[in-house]
């Protein structure tokens, strides 16, 4: 009865997720424009993955992104759930948590256009910057090879900050009150309960966070493809925008597919430490 009920659910999975990935794996041994013939080319497209300067560097500058997008906002998530708290009114800690929480609302496409127009020579941050005289170190943030990854790791930290703050404020609740009483009178002050309590009652909730947004780092697509296209030049190019280039506009299916591949082995190479870490802490709460 159970794999009864499992099965629309499975052959959906099969259909619409398992196979894709095996017709990208078995496309990514091939030299392909999507409409001719195809070519066998072996590890070719493979070895041009990690051998070609643009492609490499794609992928760096989506590990580089887990700094904004994931180790960041966990970090500072820990802190801002731990401060939130610590207030006593029930009001103002949901309405913090509700403000906190609304990026995470916000689809990553229309974040990475408003962020655009913010960001741009006559945005809103170079005018705050010039009415604070600091005018000289206003800049085209996204359109600056110098700046434009830094730019668009801001907008990925303000999508991904308030998730962390939520999940991390919702595990802070299940930890019981006592061990926090129990430390304030043997004299133990914030950061000592921060760090002996909160983050060992969090090391569930921290997986969890460090999962989803090493995911939404590695596997970028709508905030840089909206922001910047992987530009100017290919300073923020990452691997999800070159699948689309490679794919759509340059017709090498082949080495889209490849390029495709290596990302999927990267995250699960990435993910996986972190999943048995949940899972430990599962096990241990049974």
């Amino acid at each position: 009865m159970g794999w009864f009920f499992l099965l629309p659910g499975l052959a959906f999975y099969i259909v619409f997720v398992f196979w894709p990935i095996i017709q990208t794996a078995w496309y990514s041994f091939y030299s392909w424009n999507g409409v001719d013939a195809s070519t066998w080319v072996g590890f070719d497209n493979f070895i041009r993955v990690f051998t070609d300067p643009v492609l490499r560097g794609s992928i760096a500058h989506s590990f580089y992104l887990i700094i904004p997008f994931a180790l960041i906002p966990v970090a500072l998530g820990i802190i801002l759930a731990s401060l939130i708290r610590d207030v006593r009114s029930r009001t103002f800690s949901s309405v913090a948590q509700v403000c906190m929480f609304l990026p995470r609302v916000i689809p990553g496409a229309a974040a990475g256009v408003a962020w655009t127009w913010m960001l741009a020579q006559d945005g809103i941050v170079n005018q705050m910057l010039k009415a604070m005289g600091l005018g000289s170190h206003a800049t085209a943030w996204l359109g600056n090879q110098r700046t434009a990854l830094n730019a668009v790791g801001v907008i990925g930290f303000w999508l991904q900050l308030g998730f962390c703050i939520v999940l991390l404020s919702a595990g802070i609740g299940s930890i019981s009150k006592s061990l926090y009483e129990a430390a304030s009178i043997d004299g133990a002050g914030w950061w000592s309960q921060l760090w002996h309590i909160t983050l060992p009652g969090l090391r569930g909730q921290i997986a969890v966070c460090l999962t989803m947004t090493m995911v939404a780092a590695l596997a970028s697509f709508d905030v840089v493809f909206m922001a910047t296209q992987g530009g100017p030049g290919y300073s923020t190019m990452v691997p999800g925008v070159m699948v689309y280039r490679l794919a759509f506009t340059q017709n090498k299916v082949g080495l889209a597919s490849a390029l495709a591949v290596v990302l999927m082995i990267l995250v699960l190479l990435v993910v996986g430490p972190l999943q048995r870490l949940v899972q430990g802490k599962s096990e241990e709460a049974a």
